[in-house]
């Protein structure tokens, strides 16, 4: 089904043109009709099907008759995240671009009072994180009672986040009569009570989730001990011939200590990751696209949502704990048609999880033919081995203090 096949306005529609949209994805099918009806809906799809598509479209279709009151939204979005919420205001603004609807963003780490001062004019759409939501409800700064539509996008992740105590606040204090979405990549039992609590005779869409990366994506393993995880993958993006390139760690102190090593070895570098303020969050992401910096060193929150259509490479440090975690990572390069290559570094604990992945795409992951620089290799070793007779020195010194372990450069 096509995008101009849908009984949505003509204004609409060539904004989608202009995007140059024309097929519809399987949830954007599914899901449009529904919601047009004011239907509940309940959609379980992976980021990156296209799913906030499936409700931003609709939601401007129905919310283009009607003017909003101050401080009293008429649609609310909830979202985990900052970049997800920043993401889906990018899609209104797209898709909108006709039709006179006013918006606001509320997330952490921007200007209480701006958000504010918008707010007091009224709005057509809200797209706000939990915290910040109920942050501004509980100060008596915004009214939610005429909300006619009410999205969780992302709920299973604003789950893991322990966001639902904040949600069932905030849905308190919605009208009884509206209309409810919920999109969600998982349905654990968590969320289905919230279908059950939230929802009037939802309408149950599910989208299968991606096994594979796509044709695009070459994918290599390369075979390491931990100790020498951070020398191998200088070397390996020193060997590629890399444009910029994602590299996922699964901590975010890992995320800052791989950073550093970077920093302290001059290739060009910066972290991302969800406890780092927004205002710096959003610089790094521009400095990324515009080539400022070549290497992101990020957490999973950098997985899913973002929009970086030019990554060259993807660099698995550590192999994923959760396997479809792994397709969302590499699933960063080779977009749009382009070409990319994702490695994934393996020592001797991963095997287990490496054989989830595989056995989830079906296939085995190739081991990379990449050749280790012998001569920076015994050098990293000598110094390996200077830090851990150092350290050995010091352990036996007798101290009445406790200090924090050394994080060496290297």
């Amino acid at each position: 089904m096509k995008f101009c096949d849908l009984p949505i306005s003509e204004l609409t529609k060539k904004a989608v043109s202009e995007i140059g949209y024309t097929d519809l994805t399987p949830i954007q099918e599914k899901a449009i009709p529904e919601i047009l009806k004011r239907n509940d809906v309940i959609g379980i799809a992976q980021t990156g099907t296209g799913k906030t598509a499936a409700f931003t479209l609709p939601m401007i279709e129905l919310l283009s008759v009607g003017k909003a009151k101050a401080l009293m939204p008429r649609s609310l979005i909830l979202t985990p995240t900052r970049e997800l919420a920043a993401q889906i205001a990018e899609c209104f603004n797209k898709y909108g671009k006709y039709h006179k609807l006013s918006m606001a963003l509320l997330i952490g780490g921007e200007s209480m009072a701006d958000q504010q001062q918008i707010l007091s004019k009224g709005v057509d759409v809200l797209i706000a994180t939990p915290g910040r939501m109920i942050d501004l409800c509980e100060r008596g700064r915004i009214l939610l009672r005429d909300v006619k539509m009410l999205v969780l996008d992302e709920a299973d992740r604003m789950l893991d986040m322990g966001f639902i105590p904040d949600v069932d606040k905030i849905v308190s204090r919605l009208p009884a009569i509206r209309q409810t979405l919920l999109f969600s990549a998982t349905m654990p039992p968590q969320i289905r009570d919230l279908t059950n609590k939230y929802m009037k005779y939802p309408v149950d869409i599910k989208v299968n989730p991606p096994t594979k990366a796509a044709d695009t994506v070459e994918q290599f393993i390369v075979k390491t001990r931990p100790e020498f995880k951070r020398e191998i993958l200088r070397q390996l993006i020193k060997t590629e011939k890399v444009v910029n390139a994602m590299i996922f760690c699964n901590k975010k102190i890992d995320v800052e200590i791989l950073n550093k090593s970077f920093n302290v070895h001059h290739f060009s570098s910066a972290a991302l990751h969800g406890d780092m303020p927004q205002s710096l969050r959003s610089e790094v992401l521009a400095d990324f696209k515009s080539g400022k910096i070549q290497l992101l060193v990020c957490s999973d929150v950098a997985a899913r949502g973002l929009d970086l259509p030019d990554v060259s490479h993807v660099f698995n440090f550590d192999v994923p704990l959760n396997k479809e975690d792994y397709i969302h990572r590499i699933g960063r390069t080779g977009r749009a048609g382009k070409s990319g290559r994702a490695f994934m570094l393996i020592t001797s604990k991963d095997y287990d999880y490496l054989k989830e992945i595989e056995n989830m795409i079906g296939k085995n992951i190739p081991v990379s033919n990449f050749k280790i620089d012998e001569a920076s290799m015994k050098s990293y070793k000598e110094k390996l081995e200077k830090i851990k007779k150092k350290n050995i020195k010091y352990s036996k010194v007798k101290v009445t203090k406790k200090y924090p372990p050394h994080r060496s450069g290297v």
